[in-house]
């Protein structure tokens, strides 16, 4: 082993050692293959090679194989691997293929004598021999033989083999790269293999097609619903590929999800009202947008693929959200990949970039997750920059504290590239957010006394771009900038400097004279853009104080005229006519000042990604923001959608078949209680049962739902719709918008109180006497119901379970999920005359949004009363203004029906005109970071009449005002809703340890304090308590402590703790007010509101 070891070590013939050790006559070659000549190296495999024994050969061809494998040539032995091709010994022959793959483009004279051994080896029993032989008979690029191999591929793309159609389709690509004349041939056969319903096959036959023929989307047309229920199954590389062509063939078949008031599958497929054709006519005004079921199919069926563990497969389904998904379900994508920056830091540069340009224009994805773009020490320079990027395009009001405390320490960094950047950044978050401008400034100019030269340059650079915001107020900087010249080596910097004398040479006239003094001493040693500036700061002075600097002026430019670079000398010689006067030069002359002292605007610093969202994400060009070759742009969104029945497949899954056939043979109930009336109740049982039956058995495996299509999607939509329509027509005849949020919302509230005694009856029944044996068993077929609904989330188990009357089936079976866990009959507790709806009225609506989904009703229901009486009323929209129409807005300070980071907020609409206003609803609304739910739609409101609806917006955590459009059948008005710091807040209960606890945690810079000078002396602390309650949304803490007060809440969106301590001094009218939270600028607006109510009379 020691000699096997020395010959690897100096680059010997290593597989001829090995060899020798197997059979005595090559001992002789391998020992002494060091000394023998280069063509004698490898003579020892080729006579194992010609041997008759096949043990040797299959010897020799796995050691050829293996010095492939470490990247030695092994071209000379294809004379002799060649001979073998035709063995009887499989295992042998594959490896045959497998160096004739390697070699047979190099050595193509001698593949070609093996022609005919191939096309037989096509027609092997064995599908790995038949594979092999086709991919060898492809890898000969000569192109006499291209015939010979579109026969070959025709052949084994109609095989029985799975794998060897995917070889064919592999084949395709290779065939027209040698000969693009066979292109219409190939593209038959790539339309016979799109068709292909196995999962091998998809990803080679995609690939294939891109390469082919991308612009021919007519043959993806009947194979799209395939290909989206295949993908889950399909290779990870085939899912990249398969994802990239259809984001590319979605942006050309459907219509953009990005408009405003754009309604999706769920809620508007056909419901139980559709035969009004009037009501039909007003929904298909109010929704101008319907999301087509191909488009809804593509996003649901993608959206598992963002848990895969292959990186390349969830940037893909990560590029595919972000190019077609509406803006609200783009968020989906956020934890995967931010779950991918845990890995290799190849793939970290590739996610954060993609990161980096998302950033810019939805900051919300990720601002959740910033802390996982801070940098560590470990991260090399490029992944340090992208992740200072994407911090920087996330920051804002609410986050800026803590993003500038990082930036403090990255300054400090040892790597001074990442430093630079720092403080570029830096100076972008000044000119971003206006409220930290003169504190970034502040800190840059500290900065100026850094021992780094390259951190005071940069610094001097950045502070250069945001003087120009505001010069008239920062003199002092300037002078100081004046005074670090001498000591200033960096050009940029001394540039920068230079500059800046001269922009504001009358705000510093005695000190800009001297600074030109001294380049003039140094202006030969000086780097070019040093001189240029040099010239420039001459010539400024020279028109604004010629006394001083003429002469000084002249040296300068007589310097320039002789230098070597003439960027310089072109430069002093048109300074020189422009400024100095002349005969020829006059007329220019009277314009110089207005040409070199011209006001200029403030630099808008940008992010480096801002332009790169025109290239496909995830993509080559979008790295290199350049296109690269073979780079398919994106069409823009069609404005009309194309015909969608192109893409309508004759052939039905037998499962759905049988589902169908089910759900129409089973009979409609007969009910003698009847929650609707006659006619109406037949239809909508009918209905129930019909879409509960197809929806139960194609959710009851994962292979059923994923090869269901478009019928699996439409069932679960009707069934959607048809739990609206129950809400809507419970309320009564005057809600009857079947497919509003705010009927799905009331109908769970029901349906959560009356839990318990829907078990209770549904026990009863079961024992009942013995002539009713069919509640039993419908019992015991709601309890297997619940079991099996476990596993999933409550509330899509609740939405989209069937609603049957549990007496009206006479027969149940066992296994399918036919019966409820709520029933029609639940609704009415005992007996009543059901043919009377009750009408929900203004103070129902507001006892239903009081009510609580979570647990604490107690804690919720204390602090509600606390703050019953301080509510405030705002005005929305004056009369005046709204032409007849006032609203008013307050925040009830209860959870929010629409979402637990929503704030709830209750509109009072008045009519004040003389006739009645119609169709009043929520219009277009903005900014595109906060979300709104809106009220349902008024269909009438008579005059003099006023009504209070429901609204929900997630603010943020942040007090930016909500703007949106109140719109009547006629008008449109803009209005907007700016909520007070404090209602951003939901109290939280706290024990008096758990409160000192949790504030030691939030000290140093989380941390606001201040003295407040009471108005009112002597006051109560009953009172204190109820100012504060006035204006913050808290709860009270108890305190073993007189004189000390505490309240705790938290952060409707974030959920982030905010604590306040109030601390009464005694025999004064002093309070020492204390706010704790992670949110600083949240904790300085709430003090800030605080001071104020306690300081008032």
């Amino acid at each position: 082993m020691s000699t096997t070891a020395l010959y690897n070590d100096q680059g010997g013939a290593e597989a001829a050692v090995e060899a020798g050790q197997e059979s005595a006559p090559s001992t002789v070659g391998a020992a002494f293959g060091l000394f023998s000549a280069d063509f004698k190296k490898n003579e020892d495999l080729k006579e194992m090679l010609e041997s008759n024994k096949e043990s040797l050969k299959l010897e020799a061809m796995k050691r050829v194989v293996g010095l492939i494998a470490k990247g030695k040539n092994a071209s000379e032995l294809f004379p002799a691997v060649v001979k073998n091709v035709a063995s009887k010994n499989i295992e042998l022959k594959k490896l045959v293929y497998v160096y004739l793959v390697r070699y047979a483009e190099e050595q193509q004279d001698l593949a070609l004598l093996s022609i005919s051994t191939f096309q037989r080896a096509l027609k092997d029993p064995n599908q790995l021999i038949r594979a092999s032989a086709l991919r060898v008979l492809s890898s000969i690029r000569v192109t006499i033989i291209v015939p010979i191999m579109m026969l070959a591929i025709k052949e084994a793309a109609a095989d029985l083999s799975p794998y060897v159609r995917k070889t064919s389709a592999h084949a395709i690509q290779k065939l027209y790269s040698l000969d693009p004349e066979q292109k219409e041939q190939l593209i038959e056969v790539i339309e016979k293999l799109l068709k292909d319903k196995s999962t091998l096959v998809a990803g080679s036959v995609v690939m294939a097609f891109e390469e082919v023929c991308p612009d021919r989307i007519d043959l993806i047309h009947k194979n799209y619903r395939k290909l989206c229920n295949l993908l889950v199954d399909v290779e990870e590389w085939g899912q990249v590929v398969i994802i990239s062509m259809l984001t590319r063939y979605a942006r050309t078949q459907f219509t953009s999800p990005w408009k405003e008031g754009a309604v999706f599958e769920e809620n508007h497929d056909k419901t139980f009202y559709e035969s009004d054709p009037e009501e039909k006519g007003e929904a298909a005004e109010a929704k101008p947008y319907v999301m087509d079921p191909d488009h809804r199919l593509l996003l649901r069926n993608t959206k598992p693929l963002l848990q895969s563990r292959n990186t390349a497969v969830v940037m893909a389904v990560a590029q595919l959200y972000w190019h077609l998904a509406p803006k609200q379900e783009v968020n989906v994508v956020t934890k995967s990949l931010v779950r991918l920056l845990r890995s290799h830091r190849e793939v970290q540069y590739v996610v954060l970039q993609n990161i980096a340009t998302m950033s810019i224009q939805r900051k919300g994805m990720f601002e959740p997750f910033m802390k996982s773009f801070y940098v560590r020490s470990t991260d090399t320079t490029h992944i340090k920059t992208l992740k200072l990027e994407i911090l920087t395009n996330l920051a804002n009001e609410a986050n800026i504290s803590t993003i500038l405390r990082e930036f403090q320490t990255y300054v400090k960094s040892q790597d001074k590239a990442f430093a630079a950047a720092t403080i570029q950044a830096i100076g972008r978050c000044a000119t971003n957010i206006a409220e930290v401008t003169d504190t970034c400034l502040n800190g840059l100019v500290l900065l100026l006394s850094n021992r780094d030269e390259g951190v005071v340059a940069e610094s001097v650079v950045v502070i250069r771009k945001l003087l120009l915001t505001q010069p008239t107020q920062h003199s002092e900087i300037i002078k100081h900038m004046a005074k670090l010249f001498d000591k200033i080596t960096v050009p940029m910097a001394r540039a920068s400097i230079l500059w800046l004398m001269g922009e504001y040479c009358e705000r510093v006239p005695k000190i800009a004279p001297d600074v030109l003094r001294k380049i003039a001493k140094t202006f030969t040693a000086e780097e070019d853009i040093v001189k240029l500036q040099a010239v420039n700061l001459a010539a400024k002075l020279y028109l604004t104080n010629s006394k001083q600097t003429k002469l000084l002026t002249q040296y300068i430019l007589n310097l320039g005229k002789y230098d070597q670079n003439y960027d310089i000398r072109d430069r002093t010689r048109f300074i020189r006519q422009l400024i100095v006067p002349s005969e020829q030069m006059g007329a220019l002359n009277k314009y110089a000042r207005r040409i070199l002292l011209a006001p200029k605007p403030a630099p808008v610093l940008q992010s480096a990604f801002k332009d790169r969202d025109r290239f496909q994400l995830g993509t080559l060009s979008h790295s290199l923001n350049s296109k690269a070759a073979g780079y398919h742009e994106l069409s823009e969104w069609p404005a009309v959608a194309p015909d969608q029945s192109v893409r309508n497949v004759e052939v039905i899954e037998p499962v759905n078949e049988w589902a169908s056939l089910v759900g129409k043979a089973k009979p409609p109930p007969d009910s003698d209680d009847k929650f609707y009336s006659d006619e109406d109740g037949d239809k909508k049982e009918d209905t129930s049962d019909e879409n509960s039956s197809s929806t139960s058995t194609s959710s009851s495996s994962s292979s059923e739902e994923s090869g269901s299509g478009s019928d699996e999607e439409d069932g679960s939509s009707q069934e959607s719709d048809e739990s609206s329509t129950d809400s809507g027509k419970s309320s009564g005849e005057s809600n009857k918008s079947s497919g509003d949020s705010g009927s799905e919302q009331k109908k769970k509230i029901v349906k959560k109180t009356k839990k318990s005694q829907k078990h209770k009856q549904n026990t009863a029944d079961s024992g009942k006497s013995g002539d009713e044996p069919m509640d039993e068993g419908s019992s015991s077929s709601a309890e297997s119901s619940s079991s099996e609904s476990d596993s999933d989330s409550e509330s899509d188990s609740e939405a989209q379970r069937p609603k049957n009357n549990v007496k009206a089936n006479p027969k149940v079976d066992n296994t399918s999920k036919e019966v409820s866990l709520l029933d029609l009959d639940d609704f009415f507790p005992a007996p009543t005359n059901t043919s009377k709806p009750f009408a929900v009225t203004s103070s129902l609506m507001s006892d239903l949004e009081g009510l609580s989904l979570s647990g604490g009703a107690a804690t919720i229901t204390q602090v509600t009363s606390l703050s019953f009486g301080l509510v405030k009323s705002y005005e929305l929209l004056h009369h005046m203004s709204g032409k007849g129409l006032s609203a008013k807005y307050c925040f009830p300070r209860q959870p929010c029906l629409y979402g637990p980071s929503m704030v709830a907020v209750q509109v009072t609409l008045t009519n004040n005109c003389e006739r009645p206003l119609e169709e009043i609803h929520v219009g277009e609304s903005g900014p595109a970071g906060l979300d709104i739910h809106a009220f349902n739609t008024i269909e009438r409101l008579d005059p003099e009449a006023s009504v209070t609806v429901s609204m929900g917006i997630d603010f943020n955590d942040s007090t930016q005002a909500a703007n949106f459009q109140l719109c009547t059948k006629e008008e449109r008005f803009s209005v907007s809703i700016q909520p007070a710091v404090g209602e951003l807040l939901t109290p939280c209960t706290l024990s008096e340890t758990d409160f000192s606890k949790e504030q030691s945690k939030l000290r140093g810079m989380n941390e606001t304090s201040a003295t407040i000078v009471m108005a009112t002396p002597d006051i109560s602390d009953q009172a204190v308590a109820e100012r504060v309650l006035s204006v913050a949304n808290v709860g009270a803490v108890a305190s073993s402590e007189s004189h000390v007060l505490r309240f705790a809440g938290r952060t409707v969106s974030s959920k982030v703790l905010v604590l306040l301590l109030l601390d009464l001094k005694e025999q004064t009218d002093s309070v020492l007010l204390t706010v704790n939270t992670e949110k600083s600028v949240m904790a300085s607006m709430l003090l800030r509101d605080l001071k104020q109510t306690l300081a008032q009379a």
